[in-house]
């Protein structure tokens, strides 16, 4: 693939609610341009976006795939998303690298709840926009109606620049308002404005012109004063007011049909902003802020926005440059790492074919294979001037499972292949749960974690098993409470012999673990206070009601007696933790649970439904707030009741609800439900012996 300065590129992501036709348009561009020779199709699963073995079973996008597409002397990297929320991690990444979010909408369906959160990660990047109506040669497809949808939902300045030219369902071509043409079939055969169509295109036209006016001064005071305006000056005009957000170009395709995808090629090489025009970055430098200009004299500063694993090539790093020109066989400074990475050959990627190019100017996209250190977010840069750039910032995990291997050699590689997956998709993690000795995997929703499980056994053939892991409890006590424990042991041999008096007081919440030692008079040696705290710590692991670790509670050792013979380290390890067990039992001991703070957002028509839901999960409504249609609802609710509450959501508001949530603290287990915990405990772990 040829070079590219940074004024002949567009960074373009596709946007939209799942299954509005991105990864098949994406298919009719690169068609259309010459770059393949087939149009793919999703059903076939031969498209170059979805390349994965899950896309093609699942005939969905689940990760953002590049492709770059050669039209009029420029190169449009084009950045298809997934739709199904589940996978909103790579829509942010693509979003953070775009000039120009370009979002489909449905004819059908219009505005959706996918379509409104992809508009909410576009303005917090303040992303210009263009909206594609795609799927016009649907039946019951409705121009009018859709656009009527648009601006209900968004109230911003949409204006079209093509309108459909057959009946409903049947696309046949498009009119351009801009050059007042008819683009007909998937040549783009110019031809005359349908006579059916004509009033209503010179119609359209003015608020084509006026947009473009209002967006120079000079051209707005041209417009009042009578005189008409140039094609040239609507397309300057026009480019303006999208680059600063006071427009919203509607375009019209049938990405199936490759109906209107000449049209929308010319559109985004005419009116899309490049790099160069959204002008520089802020990035972190060692004086502080400092600005990088899109341009090939800045300093280097490329961020890297996702990480492929792939079991033969190795680690791909994909990254956009933001200032100077990144070469081939080189090397740069990861400043996150504060080590240096050496590229071997940088590639552009289309789909998962790798393009070889000896450099990449600022504005361009590509990847690179086998970087140790570098992870999405970090920032590859000159040595002697080390920046770093603002990287997606990740939602947190909705859904958790625990993972078991199926077999030993499963067991052995499965925490090296479970990173490789979460480094690949910052939105899963995994942990290891130490109080119920669990291993976990957290993710957006079900269908995310049940693909990251399969990913494990096709690409690196490691199986597991998944189930809905324990929650961590912890126990704790509710009142001071004095015992004593005497451990005598004589059998033959040298005997054991150790007294410990113990009081165990209660600490405030999140205080964790005190030991204080108040043996006077030499009673005990103060050389076994650590044997006996050796005792109770055995304790505070695993528990006296339900096996859960203790918190928030001092031990302290006020007595106790030794033998000049028999007393000994063992002794006093055995006499403090029986000490604790039988004082805590006394101290009013108590379950602790989990209690997360939870947001959501939900249209307002669901909000007596989610409600209702809520007051059955024990939660407490901590308050809400209504915008735009929403209902924002804050709680606090706790980890047992919401393990699932991703796909309870889901199906209480038909897909378009959304939450997030996030630990609070910890607080005391209804009795009556703690009472089910530890006899749950008491009998699995009587089936483990």
């Amino acid at each position: 693939m040829k070079e590219y300065t940074t004024d002949q590129l567009r960074n373009i992501v596709l946007l939209g609610h799942g299954s509005s036709g991105k990864t098949s348009l994406a298919e009719a561009m690169l068609f259309t341009s010459g770059a393949v020779n087939r149009q793919g199709r999703i059903e076939d699963g031969t498209t170059v976006a979805d390349f994965d073995e899950e896309e093609i079973r699942r005939r969905i996008s689940l990760s953002l795939a590049l492709v770059p597409v050669e039209w009029d002397g420029c190169k449009l990297n084009v950045l298809d998303t997934p739709g199904y929320t589940d996978f909103v991690g790579e829509v942010i990444s693509a979003v953070l690298v775009a000039d120009l979010a370009l979002v489909l909408v449905d004819p059908v369906g219009g505005v959706e709840v996918g379509t409104e959160l992809v508009w909410s990660y576009a303005d917090q990047q303040g992303l210009p926009r263009m909206v594609v109506i795609n799927k016009m040669n649907r039946e019951n497809a409705n121009f009018n109606r859709t656009l009527q949808s648009l601006r209900d939902a968004f109230g911003r300045n949409f204006v079209p620049l093509h309108l459909p030219i057959g009946s409903q369902g049947d696309l046949a071509g498009v009119v351009d308002l801009v050059k007042m043409q008819a683009l007909m079939g998937p040549e783009g055969k110019v031809e005359e404005i349908p006579a059916d169509l004509a009033a209503q295109a010179e119609e359209a036209r003015v608020q084509v012109v006026e947009a473009a006016a209002e967006g120079e001064d000079e051209l707005i005071m041209k417009y009042l004063e009578g005189e008409t305006l140039t094609e040239e000056e609507i397309a300057r005009g026009l480019r303006t007011a999208i680059l600063s957000g006071a427009v919203v170009p509607v375009l019209v395709t049938a990405a199936t049909g490759n109906l209107g995808t000449r049209a929308l090629l010319d559109a985004l090489v005419t009116y899309a902003p490049s790099p160069a025009d959204r002008g520089p970055v802020q990035a972190e430098g060692l004086a502080g802020e400092e600005e990088i200009e899109p341009n090939e004299l800045a300093p280097l500063a490329a961020l890297v926005f996702k990480t492929a694993a792939d079991p033969y090539v190795g680690k791909l790093t994909y990254f956009r440059v933001y200032g100077g020109v990144l070469e081939s066989d080189t090397r740069v400074w990861n400043s996150r790492a504060e080590t240096e990475e050496r590229l071997g050959t940088l590639y552009v990627m289309r789909g998962k074919e790798q393009l070889p190019v000896r450099r990449l100017r600022p504005g361009d996209i590509g990847a690179v294979a086998k970087l140790s250190v570098t992870v999405t977010g970090d920032t590859l840069c000159d040595r002697g001037h080390p920046v770093h750039l603002p990287g997606p910032v990740f939602p947190h995990p909705l859904f958790a499972v625990s993972v078991h291997p199926k077999s030993k050699a499963d067991q052995a590689k499965m925490g090296p292949t479970l990173t490789r997956i979460c480094e690949e998709d910052p939105t899963l993690r995994w942990r290891q749960e130490p109080s119920t000795r669990e291993t976990i995997l957290e993710g957006m929703g079900e269908a995310h974690v049940d693909i990251a499980v399969r990913r494990m056994a096709n690409r690196f053939g490691v199986g597991v098993e998944t189930a809905i892991p324990k929650v961590p409890y912890r126990e704790t006590i509710t009142r001071v409470n004095a015992d004593q424990y005497r451990h005598k042991k004589q059998t033959g041999g040298a005997g054991q012999f150790a007294e410990v008096h113990m009081r165990l007081e209660p600490l405030s919440r999140g205080e964790g673990f005190e030991y204080d030692w108040e043996v006077f008079g030499g009673a005990i040696s103060s050389s076994f206070r650590p044997s006996i705290e050796k005792g109770i710590r055995q304790v505070l692991e695993q528990g006296v009601l339900a096996g859960y670790p203790v918190v928030d509670l001092k031990a302290v050792v006020y007595d106790g007696k030794e033998h000049p013979v028999d007393s000994k380290d063992i002794a006093f390890q055995i006499a403090g933790r029986e000490a604790f067990k039988k004082v805590m039992l006394g101290a009013g001991p108590v379950l602790l649970e989990p209690i997360y703070k939870v947001t959501i957002t939900v249209p307002e028509e669901y909000t007596g439904d989610v409600m209702g839901d809520l007051n059955t999960k024990r939660a407490r409504v901590q308050g809400m707030d209504q915008k735009g249609g929403k209902s924002i609802i804050t709680a606090l609710a706790p980890l047992a009741e919401m393990q699932r509450y991703a796909t309870d959501l889901r199906s209480l508001t038909q897909g378009r609800g959304l939450f997030s949530m996030e630990f609070d603290h910890y607080e005391e287990v209804p009795a009556h439900l703690a009472q089910q915990i530890i006899e749950a405990a008491k009998r699995e772990r009587g089936s483990e012996k």
